[in-house]
């Protein structure tokens, strides 16, 4: 990826107008923003467009930064030269914030099964799953995601630095579920970075503390070209006092919308790049801890790394957008809120596969000769309520069977390998096997 080409200077750009009177006139005549069609252009991308009529593509680009700037508004982020990062509400950015506010948010209408607390923690588990690897994988962790996937699973441990880095993220993501409702401090944000970096790090020490002034860190390309270079780390101290602020609503005065702060977080860790690595991880932990801070509680099942990777370079584009461009962060902001809404899209469409497939099985298991219509109506309940407990009575009960009945029943599929089972006390107690959809379709007709 190449660095985007910076914008001209508007300063400079100016003198240039004012000498000819009929450019002028042409200038302030011309709708500018209608020849972007709706998009926000930067620099880098408004020179393949073709100007309005009469301007050349500097006084295109001089007519949209005044509207810009008239319309920004400063955030207490500064860059390395103490200039101010500000961003722009221009469309769709409202649009897009209401519907995260009607569809992440509140009382919404969302399937039975994220809401059922039967088979939430199996969408839970399995976004957490998604996210920690996704994101290892956007910071360099070599492994599939069946592996990944396998290890979590089975609680074995790492067999080496990128099953690691995956875990750490597992671990991590669950304990930002219960941090939410602690405000963002220094000891908070070293406490997730030490969670994330645990046995990755070359340098040990590194792992839970800034990075010192002897440690030069940059963000480059293989052929060390540098995208990045983040501030001093004599300044780290008090820059995240800052957006420690930020973060819990104390700065600024004004109102920021919160999915705007939480985006803006995120922005700002990664800027800052306060650690020797794990920045890019720690980052994307405190926009879920900010969404789910603002009780977006969707976004417990929502995994954005998985949107990220499909186009990391659009990932990177943005942050270099925003630096190229007078610190812009309009552009990082857009990027974003198309990943969160592109991530909720996904989730429906998951949960819409997923119940039409278990809808598809239950319709098999009514065809399936060697299950009584008993045990094809407990199975269905099962499939839909993973961690119940049955009983030889509560199935008896639940069918007017005498007891034998309903034994010969339970112990059947147990055998079938349907339904595990234990013994506490003088009761035996079946539960469905993890793998029960796999295990279904597996049974002859």
């Amino acid at each position: 990826m190449k660095i985007p080409k910076s914008p001209p200077d508007i300063d400079a750009l100016w003198p240039q107008l004012l000498e000819n009177i009929e450019d002028l006139q042409k200038f302030f005549g011309t709708d500018a923003e209608s020849a972007t069609h709706g998009k926000y252009l930067h620099w880098d991308k408004l020179q393949r467009y073709p100007p309005p009529e009469g301007l050349s593509h500097q006084q295109w680009w001089l007519a949209l930064k005044i509207n810009r700037q008239r319309l920004r508004k400063q955030v207490p982020l500064r860059d390395k030269n103490n200039s101010p990062f500000n961003y722009v509400v221009v469309d769709p950015i409202p649009e897009r914030l209401h519907c995260i506010d009607q569809g992440a948010a509140g009382l919404i209408a969302m399937p039975d099964q994220v809401t059922n607390p039967n088979t939430k923690d199996q969408y839970y588990v399995g976004s957490l799953i998604q996210e920690a690897i996704t994101s290892s994988q956007l910071e360099g962790a070599a492994t599939t995601r069946q592996v990944a996937k396998e290890m979590i699973r089975t609680g074995r441990a790492p067999r080496d630095r990128s099953e690691q880095m995956v875990l750490n993220n597992f671990k991590t993501m669950r304990r930002i579920g219960k941090l939410k409702d602690q405000a963002l401090s220094k000891e908070l944000v070293l406490d997730i970075h030490r969670m994330i970096t645990d046995g990755t790090l070359t340098d040990l020490s590194a792992m839970g503390r800034f990075r010192r002034a002897d440690e030069r860190i940059v963000v480059a390309d293989m052929y060390n070209e540098v995208f990045h270079d983040p501030p001093q780390a004599d300044q780290l101290e008090e820059r995240m006092a800052a957006m420690c602020d930020f973060a819990n609503a104390e700065i600024p005065a004004d109102f920021v919308h919160p999915v705007i702060r939480s985006i803006i977080l995120h922005f700002w860790l990664a800027y800052d790049h306060p650690f020797v690595d794990g920045n890019g991880r720690v980052a994307r932990a405190l926009f879920y801890w900010s969404m789910l801070r603002h009780r977006f509680w969707l976004f417990e099942f929502i995994s954005i790394s998985q949107i990220i990777l499909k186009a990391p370079v659009k990932y990177a584009r943005a942050f270099l957008y925003t630096e190229t461009d007078d610190n812009d962060l309009t552009y990082f902001i857009l990027y974003q809120l198309d990943v969160i809404q592109r991530a909720i899209e996904q989730l429906h469409e998951y949960i819409r596969r997923r119940t039409q497939k278990l809808q598809a099985i239950e319709r098999e298991l009514r065809g399936v000769a060697t299950l009584n219509h008993r045990q094809r109506d407990l199975i269905s309940h099962a499939l839909r309520h993973p961690e119940h407990k049955y009983t030889i009575k509560s199935h008896q009960i639940s069918n007017n069977v005498v007891y034998q009945t309903s034994r010969l029943d339970l112990i059947d599929l147990h055998a079938r390998g349907l339904l595990n089972r234990l013994k506490i006390g003088r009761t035996w107690y079946f539960t469905p096997a993890r793998d029960l959809e796999q295990r279904l379709g597996k049974l002859p007709s």
